[in-house]
């Protein structure tokens, strides 16, 4: 990734320009976190993770933590301009959030600016949705559904906690779908996870018998979610009392030992 050659910091006047910042306050945080950011970028013949935490280290002594991570959204700002105007191929912030799969720069920035940058970053990854060896097959099933008209909005979150489950677990890709099946339902032990598990396994049986319709239908088992219905039905409401001998009662009673039927 090549830095932007800019040594009169024309770019950032030009940036500066285009912004419009009518306080002056703004337009000197501006140029101090520009050009110190350009600062280290220079001395560095890679504009890339190093540059980031370089730029981080020298400030965290002057600013506060919450102040340099808010700062760092000039930064952000700031780079997705050189990659609009050309002067830079990739924003490195971008990099490392597509790499960790997250959605938002701030928590990049702030791996970065612990003390083991490398670490937290590993800690941050994400699995990629539908990154699993079942993925492909299940991302392929909810678009096809959508595109047939369905919202189909319940059935992916169920996939993606298994896909999620699957990439987390690298030694059951080579097993057969009833054995990771066996283990998700191990993994949690959950009120409605069951429930949840019989519901994943209809979604599956679908899939698989839409690929290949010589694989006969799966029945499917009601006790998982005759059970889930049953304990929601068991729940004890607690009324609250009538008369004022009862309520001051009831205030000096411990929570765990109060017990109202219904």
């Amino acid at each position: 990734m090549t830095p932007w050659p800019d040594p009169e910091r024309l770019l950032i006047a030009r940036y500066l320009a285009d912004l419009g910042l009518r306080s002056k306050n703004s337009r000197t945080y501006y140029k101090q976190v520009l050009y110190s950011f350009q600062d280290v970028a220079a001395r560095h013949t890679e504009l890339g993770q190093d540059v980031l935490v370089a730029w981080l280290r020298a400030w965290s002594d002057r600013w506060t933590a919450t102040t340099l991570l808010h700062r760092t959204r000039i930064i952000d700002r700031f780079l997705d301009h050189l990659v609009q105007t050309g002067a830079i191929h990739r924003n490195p912030v971008v990099v490392l959030r597509k790499e960790c799969n997250v959605k938002q720069c701030m928590p990049v920035w702030r791996a970065l600016a612990s003390r083991d940058p490398e670490q937290a970053l590993a800690e941050l990854h994400q699995p990629k949705p539908f990154g699993s060896v079942l993925g492909a097959i299940m991302a392929e099933h909810v678009t096809l559904m959508r595109n047939r008209g369905y919202k189909y909005t319940t059935q992916p979150v169920w996939l993606l906690r298994f896909d999620r489950f699957l990439q987390l677990n690298p030694a059951l890709q080579d097993e057969p779908i009833g054995v990771m099946l066996e283990h998700w339902a191990a993994a949690k032990a959950t009120r409605n996870h069951p429930a949840e598990c019989e519901k994943l396994k209809r979604v599956l049986a679908k899939i698989l018998r839409h690929r290949d319709p010589s694989i006969p239908p799966r029945r499917p088992d009601p006790r998982p979610g005759k059970e889930v219905a049953n304990n929601g039905a068991n729940l004890i409401s607690i009324r609250p009392p009538t008369c004022s001998i009862c309520s001051t009662l009831l205030a000096l009673t411990p929570l765990r030992e109060r017990r109202f039927a219904r």
